[in-house]
């Protein structure tokens, strides 16, 4: 976007009046928030609802298929804010993509709350898939449409907008996981009226509060460029059907199968995007030497992604199963642990933004925050097993260790996460900064696909074997960062 448009969506936003930031916060705050608390509802009952028995209300899977196609979700939730990106900057705009997005997701979650089968599932995955992807990055990118570049609210802009996200996404599991007792499809039903009232907030409120932010379509297509690739989706559309409607009815298209093809263009995709910007001309060769100083960064992320979102799979079916879930004369919804890691997050996130500020000049270089985040992950999975130890596989476990898990694997988020944004700012070529972006957002597609996998190992027989091997290796690829982290910051010229 040329800095002109920038400046004339600036200057059409109302510049004040959520807490001293543009009107516009207000609409993109609410917006996110109940669109964290619609999908951050729905993702905590999830696997329960596709494991548990049909006498139970639930789709009655295989454990361990479900956990996969958990980890899978995941990583087609993320897989799709590429797509849901391009068409915000060729087709829609931002503002359209969020509202669209929106839509998808209410009826995603709609399709969910009506009893149905296996088939009625999936439709409503697509639905979140592809809804998630078209919001999920835009709203984001509109709150940076809000100020100038000069404006020095923007960081705590950005902050305020975070506590949104971190706020819907701690609420929700308490309510929704409340509720999974007595029906799923309730649970699901609120989840829709979740993103409606996100819906309602930002049609309502956005043409007075956003002005022109998110109106603008970065690089539009002519009309016949339209006419091109629509043809070529329709295309593309109809083959997939044809093989669709070929190859499962004879066997060779199965859970399995697309799993494993998941799982291959985690790893796939991210790998060309490296190639491609390692090899364009438009890449200079400081620029190169800093994307050889990403790849142990990218590698890195996926570890410890791949520890920290198995908090919705593995360590979810773990409280569902191995912990005491009557504590101290409450009964405890296994769904109200996906509520810890927001909450965590709200209380440290100041503790560690002061405490990089303060230490200055002496504060960690990235690659050795990078190791850190993979310790952290790693003993977060070490202490996870030491009940099993201590107590057996057999007896309940104390909630308070599944808490301190948790409660680890977020310092270890906090040492990587903002991080990683920033990192990826500063070390991306300029010819493909928002590509960049992308491919940060694809170290968790890539652990999540990888995750499908190795969940299958998982068994309340190896659990021990499980928790030692994946946390002893983060905490040994986290020395071996930190051994390197002086020649990776030489890679970087000059970025810290």
């Amino acid at each position: 976007m040329s800095n002109v448009n920038r400046q004339k969506i600036v200057d059409s936003v109302p510049q004040r009046g959520f807490f001293g930031h543009p009107k516009g916060l207000f609409t993109l705050f609410f917006t996110e928030f109940w669109e964290r608390f619609s999908y951050y509802g729905m993702r905590a009952i999830l696997v329960f609802y596709m494991y548990y028995e049909v006498s139970k209300g639930g789709l009655g899977l295989d454990k361990t298929l479900a956990l996969s196609i958990m980890s899978i979700y995941g990583s087609l939730v993320y897989m799709s804010g590429i797509i849901g990106g391009w068409l915000a900057d060729r087709i829609f705009g931002t503002s359209k993509s969020v509202f669209y997005g929106g839509v998808l997701i209410m009826f995603g979650h709609i399709v969910l709350a009506i009893p149905g089968s296996v088939s009625m599932f999936f439709i409503s995955m697509v639905l979140i898939v592809l809804g998630t992807g078209l919001l999920k990055p835009n709203v984001s990118s509109i709150v940076g449409d809000m100020y100038s570049e000069e404006d020095n609210r923007r960081d705590a802009g950005f902050t305020i907008f975070v506590m949104g996200i971190n706020l819907g996404s701690f609420l929700s599991p308490l309510i929704i996981g409340s509720l999974m007792d007595y029906s799923f499809h309730l649970g699901f039903g609120i989840a829709a009226v979740g993103m409606f009232f996100g819906l309602l907030v930002f049609k309502f409120t956005k043409k007075k509060n956003l002005g022109l932010a998110g109106t603008t379509v970065a690089n539009p297509m002519s009309p016949s460029e339209k006419k091109k690739i629509f043809t070529i989706f329709g295309i593309i559309a109809i083959i997939l059907a044809a093989i669709c409607a070929v190859l499962i009815p004879m066997g060779f298209l199965t859970f399995k199968g697309f799993i494993n093809l998941v799982t291959i263009l985690g790893v796939l995709i991210p790998t060309i995007y490296f190639v491609v910007m390692y090899r364009s001309p438009k890449t200079t060769a400081v620029e190169r030497s800093r994307i050889i100083a990403y790849i142990p960064l990218f590698i890195a992320s996926v570890m410890f992604w791949s520890i920290q979102e198995q908090g919705s799979s593995i360590l979810a079916n773990y409280a569902d199963e191995r912990t005491q879930l009557n504590f101290a004369g409450i009964h405890i919804s296994p769904a109200w642990f996906q509520s810890l890691n927001p909450l965590f997050i709200v209380i440290f996130a100041p503790i560690f933004a002061w405490m990089w500020v303060k230490l200055g000049k002496r504060q960690p270089t990235i690659p050795q925050k990078f190791s850190f985040a993979l310790l952290f992950s790693g003993v977060s999975f070490l202490v996870i097993l030491l009940p099993a130890y201590l107590g057996g596989s057999d007896a309940l476990v104390n909630p308070l260790w599944l808490v301190l898990s948790y409660l680890i694997c977020v310092f270890g988020e906090l040492c990587l996460s903002p991080v990683g944004l920033s990192a990826t700012t500063k070390l991306a070529p300029a010819a493909f900064s928002a590509q960049t972006m992308s491919l940060w957002f694809l170290s968790n597609a890539a652990a999540q696909a990888l995750n499908a996998q190795i969940v299958r190992f998982y068994s309340p027989d190896t659990e021990m074997i499980y928790f030692g091997v994946i946390g002893g290796v983060s905490i040994l690829l986290g020395i071996i960062l930190f051994m390197f982290a002086p020649k990776i910051q030489g890679f970087m010229k000059g970025v810290r």
